[in-house]
């Protein structure tokens, strides 16, 4: 087991995920001003309104945040190329910020935190039962989908697409072609990170569903939460979510409230709820169906098979989860907080494909600021 500061001196560079940051913009009904920030602070957890651009908001100075420290987080994104920026207390916005020529209606990708968006529509597909995650996946792939042996092609599940466990050669991290996905361990005995076998979930929806792969997440989640958006490919193989700050925001509060938007229950098998924020093998305890886990005893990391010791986030609550993508996406829920954390915007500088030094800095901020 090495040391938590030797993580992000070993990783292995990956440069196979090129993502435009080019601005693309969905058409959006005319603004409505967000109303004035109650003079009390509210219990309850607010959602905004479906179809509007109306959001609650609270005063950071009523929440007895240190605005000094507000301050020193806001110049610290600016200063390594933040786009958006919101952190919502109970559902309502306390912090808003679009900087480095980005707006409230530009979109930016996501990266490897769409992941979560579609762990979560995996999770739907198996709730209404188009799918069982148990199944092989060339149940829902067909045979031959992979170029190893039958019987051990036979070995790999669902379940371990969702955990990175398929044991599938992760150096051609984004092809999904038989060709590329070569044996190097039995599933469910190795944990890689590899963009190949996740990307193949969608097909496996697409498949089950009897559907494409949009339509159905669009009509199972993105619009029975608000969201805009719309997913990509950036390479001709991957398949990268787009969509404004707020919408990343909308999903992060949907999993703060456990797969319900208000009193709407979207996602309510709650025993797959549940293993998207936990452990889902024992190698990388930090990692759950495509979530980030904080307040672990070690993690791994992309390009590595090194355990490192300690917690993912060591300045952030223990009980963070978290969709992290390169150039420093993040997606960040703390539960026992009540705080859903939007990050989009360019790399801060190690062009990492998930967690990076980025995390627990940020965090170092948001704990001075929030008095964590």
């Amino acid at each position: 087991m090495k040391h938590f500061a030797s993580f992000f001196l070993i990783l292995l560079p990956f440069y196979l995920l090129s993502c435009s940051t080019d601005a693309t913009q969905d058409e959006e009904p005319t603004p409505d001003p967000d109303p004035d920030p109650p003079a009390e602070i509210p219990q309850d957890r607010y959602f905004p309104s479906i179809g509007s651009n109306n959001w609650e908001t609270i005063d950071p100075e009523l929440l007895q945040w240190d605005l000094a420290q507000k301050e020193s987080l806001l110049a610290y994104l600016a200063d390594t190329g933040t786009k958006g920026f919101i952190l919502l207390k109970n559902g309502r916005i306390a912090i808003e910020e679009y900087m480095n020529d980005h707006s409230k209606e530009s979109n930016w990708y996501w990266a490897s935190a769409g992941k979560t968006l579609t762990a979560f529509t995996v999770g739907l597909a198996q709730q209404q039962g188009h799918l069982d995650i148990t199944k092989r996946s060339s149940e829902y792939l067909g045979v031959g989908w992979t170029s190893i042996p039958g019987d051990k092609e036979f070995l790999i599940k669902v379940e371990n697409q969702l955990t990175m466990t398929s044991g599938l050669q992760a150096l051609n991290f984004d092809c999904i072609t038989p060709q590329c996905l070569t044996y190097v361990a039995d599933s469910g005995s190795r944990w890689a990170y590899h963009n190949g076998p996740y990307t193949l979930l969608q097909r496996v929806v697409s498949t089950a569903t009897s559907q494409e792969y949009d339509t159905y997440f669009d009509t199972e989640l993105k619009n029975k939460i608000g969201m805009d958006g719309f997913w990509s490919t950036t390479n001709g193989l991957n398949s990268v979510y787009f969509s404004t700050t707020r919408s990343m925001a909308r999903f992060g509060l949907l999993n703060l409230n456990n797969g319900s938007w208000d009193e709407i229950p979207i996602l309510t098998d709650m025993d797959f709820e549940a293993q998207m924020r936990t452990p889902s093998q024992d190698m990388n305890l930090s990692y759950g169906y495509l979530w980030w886990l904080n307040g672990q005893a070690s993690f791994m990391a992309p390009g590595a098979q090194t355990v490192f010791d300690g917690p993912l986030v060591p300045n952030a609550p223990a009980d963070l989860y978290a969709g992290l993508g390169k150039n420093d996406q993040k997606l960040y829920v703390v539960p026992s907080e009540e705080l859903v954390i939007v990050r989009m915007g360019e790399d801060s500088g190690e062009n990492l494909l998930g967690p990076s030094s980025y995390d627990n800095e940020l965090w170092g901020y948001l704990s001075a600021m929030m008095n964590l």
